[in-house]
C-alpha cells in the first residue's frame, strides 16, 4: 500500500512537471528539441491518413446502412463480438408488399400479374444489395477499420512514448544548463547521454512505423479497387434486372389496357382515354390518319409485317439503346446504336411502334428506343 502511494505521487510529480514543461516551451521559455523535417513530414501524413480514413469509413458506412439505429446496432453487436442479425432489405420487403397485395387483387388480374413480376425483381434487386453490402464490408471496410484500430494505436502509443522521451532529454538539457558543480555537471551529463539515447532509440521506432503508412497507402488502394468493382457488379446486376423486368411488361402491356378496357362501361365508349390513364408518358409519333387500303392489323392486335406500310408523313429515325430480343414473329429484333425508320399506325398501343431496318420490320418497344428529330 505505501508502495503505491509512493509511485502515484511520483506520476502526479511527474505530470506536473511536464505540464510546466510545456506551458514554458509554448512561451518559449524553455528549450525543445525539434525534429528534423522529413520526420516532420511523415507525422503529418500519418495524422492526414488518419483523419481521412476515418472519414471514408463513416461515409461508406453511411451508403451502405442509411438507417443510423441499424448501424448502432451493428457496432454494439460488433463491440459485444455477436453474430449481427440477419436484416431484410428494403427491397425485399417491398417485394413482400407487393407480393401479398396481388394476391388479394388476385394474381390473375393485370394490376396482380404486374406486381408479381415487379415483386420478383425487387427481391432480386434486394439479394445483390445484400451480397454489396457483404462484398463491401469484407474488402473495403474491414481494412479500413483494422487500420484504425490496430496500426493506427500503434503509432499513437508509440508517438506518445516519443513525446515522454523529447521532454525527458530537454528537462536533462535544462539540468545541465543549470549544474554549477563539477560533480552535478557530470551526472547530469551521463543522465543526458542515456536520456538521448532512449529518445534517438524511440525516434527510430517511431520513423519506422511512420514509414509503414506508403505501405497503408497500398493496401487501401487496392481494397479501393476491390471496392469498385463490387459497386460496379451491383449496378450491372440492378440494371440487368430492371432490363429484363421492362422487356417482361412490354411484352403484355398491351393486354393489360385490353384487360382494362373490357372490364370498365366508360372504356368500351372511349378507348384512347382508359389508354392514357394506364400508359406512362413516354415519346411518341404523332398517330396518322387511316389510310385506305391499309388493314388495321395493329388495332386488331395481330401485325403482319407484310401488310404494313409506312404513312406518308410521320416517320421519324431512331437510335437504339439496348439489345431487344423479338417476342414473336411480329416484332423486330434490336441491336444497341443502330439506327432505324420508326412510325406509328392508327390504335396502336403507344408503348409500341412500327420500326423497319432494310426490308426487316416489326413492332418494336419505345423504351428500347431515343427519338431522333
Amino acid at each position: 500500500m505505501d508502495f503505491n502511494v509512493k509511485k502515484l505521487a511520483s506520476d502526479a510529480g511527474v505530470f506536473f512537471s511536464r505540464a510546466v514543461q510545456f506551458t514554458e516551451e509554448k512561451l518559449g521559455q524553455a528549450e525543445k528539441t525539434e525534429l528534423d523535417a522529413h520526420f516532420e513530414n511523415l507525422l503529418a501524413r500519418a495524422d492526414c491518413t488518419k483523419n481521412w480514413t476515418e472519414k471514408i469509413l463513416r461515409q461508406t458506412e453511411v451508403l451502405l446502412q442509411p438507417n443510423p439505429s441499424a448501424r448502432v446496432e451493428e457496432f454494439l453487436y460488433e463491440k459485444l463480438d455477436r453474430k449481427v442479425p440477419s436484416r431484410v432489405t428494403n427491397g425485399e420487403l417491398l417485394a413482400q408488399y407487393m407480393t401479398e397485395a396481388a394476391n388479394d387483387f388476385g394474381p390473375g388480374t393485370p394490376y396482380g400479374k404486374t406486381l408479381i413480376k415487379v415483386g420478383e425483381t425487387q427481391r432480386r434487386l434486394g439479394a445483390a444489395e445484400r451480397d454489396f453490402i457483404h462484398s463491401a464490408s469484407i474488402s473495403f471496410l474491414t481494412p479500413l477499420r483494422n487500420f484504425l484500430e490496430g496500426d493506427w494505436r500503434t503509432i499513437s502509443k508509440e508517438r506518445r512514448i516519443l513525446q515522454n522521451r523529447r521532454l525527458d532529454l530537454d528537462a536533462c538539457k535544462a539540468r545541465l544548463k543549470k549544474a554549477k558543480a563539477a560533480e552535478a555537471k557530470a551526472a547530469a551529463e551521463h543522465e543526458l547521454r542515456l536520456t538521448q539515447t532512449e529518445f534517438d532509440r524511440q525516434a527510430e521506432v517511431t520513423r519506422l512505423l511512420l514509414e509503414g503508412i506508403n505501405s497503408t497507402h497500398v493496401n487501401h488502394l487496392r481494397c479501393l479497387h476491390e471496392f469498385v468493382e463490387s459497386q460496379t457488379n451491383y449496378y450491372a446486376q440492378c440494371y440487368q434486372y430492371m432490363l429484363d423486368l421492362q422487356k417482361q411488361l412490354g411484352r403484355f402491356s398491351g393486354t393489360f389496357v385490353g384487360n382494362a378496357e373490357s372490364t370498365s362501361p366508360a372504356a368500351a365508349t372511349s378507348p384512347p382515354a382508359v389508354a392514357a390513364a394506364t400508359v406512362p408518358a413516354v415519346p411518341t409519333i404523332p398517330v396518322v390518319p387511316t389510310i385506305v387500303g391499309v388493314p388495321n392489323t395493329v388495332a386488331e392486335g395481330v401485325l403482319n409485317p407484310n401488310e404494313v406500310k409506312p404513312p406518308a408523313s410521320g416517320t421519324r429515325k431512331a437510335r437504339v439503346l439496348y439489345d431487344y430480343e423479338a417476342a414473336d414473329s411480329s416484332e423486330l429484333a434490336l441491336l444497341a446504336d443502330e439506327m432505324i425508320t420508326v412510325y406509328s399506325l392508327p390504335g396502336m398501343d403507344p408503348d409500341w411502334l412500327i420500326g423497319e431496318r432494310g426490308n426487316q420490320k416489326g413492332k418494336v418497344p419505345v423504351t428500347y428506343l431515343e427519338l431522333l428529330s
